[in-house]
């Protein structure tokens, strides 16, 4: 169920049978000479809609802005601050548990979001006992990297061999061609797996990494590896899902 094609009354008749939901998070970013602008929070939307199909669950609106200001030097990206992301994660949490939601199960699609979305949940958990004390609720909040998880990892492998890379990465690639046939771009890249490294801020990142890439071959990125990876993805994440709710 999609929270957004929901009534309230569909809303109200869920959380009689449970108090978990999924809740896909992304970035509005460059992903190299291939990859959609949108990527990260594509990703995170098709494998928790999989997801959400696969067990069940409610599946929330996607935040398809995150900390993204280490790429702002490539044209179209978008960024919010730390304090700006932590800060629209407590609202959006806390407005969902004022329902009865207490179970948050957060998809992302971008490495970046991970220190502040992990600091909002303490944040949350702070302002939940402030409130109410012993008798506030017992939220948790929970988040997974799509791509983080042994099953993509082995495809991974199988499929780009040593040329997944960090960023524009051929597995992210494939998966929004899959959800997005209709948007395939292709380019040439030269060399065709990019080199590796680390950076400081957004002009040292574009200095480094002019073409967006870091050490990665998107090239190699298809629609059919993409249906592969989001079978894959889904399968994985859904026992992850079921074992957050069923934890005592």
């Amino acid at each position: 169920m999609q929270l957004l094609l929901s009534t309230w009354a569909e809303a109200e008749a869920y959380l009689k049978t449970s108090k978990g939901i999924i809740l896909p998070i992304g970035s509005t970013e460059q992903h190299g000479p291939n990859g959609l602008i949108g990527t990260d929070a594509i990703c995170a939307e098709v494998v928790a809609r999989g997801v959400g199909d696969a067990t069940g669950a409610m599946v929330g609106p996607t935040i398809p802005v995150g900390m993204a200001v280490h790429h702002m030097d490539f044209a179209g990206s978008m960024t919010l601050k730390p304090s700006t992301l932590i800060a629209l994660l407590r609202d959006y949490v806390m407005s969902l548990a004022e329902h009865g939601f207490e179970r948050f199960f957060f998809i992302n699609g971008h490495g970046g979001n991970v220190a502040s979305v992990r600091a909002a949940f303490y944040e949350i958990y702070a302002e939940n006992r402030a409130l109410r004390g012993r008798q506030a609720p017992e939220l948790r909040c929970t988040l997974v990297n799509w791509w983080e998880n042994q099953e993509i990892g082995r495809l991974s492998r199988e499929l780009f061999g040593g040329k997944e890379g960090s960023h524009a990465t051929p597995s992210e690639v494939s998966l929004t061609q899959y959800a997005y046939p209709e948007s395939i771009k292709t380019a040439a890249m030269d060399p065709e797996t990019a080199s590796p490294g680390g950076f400081y801020d957004a002009r040292d990142f574009r200095r480094r990494h002019p073409d967006g890439r870091i050490g990665s071959a998107p090239g190699l990125a298809s629609p059919e590896h993409g249906k592969r990876l989001f079978e894959t993805a889904v399968e994985a994440i859904s026992r992850q899902y079921g074992a957050f709710l069923a934890e005592a």
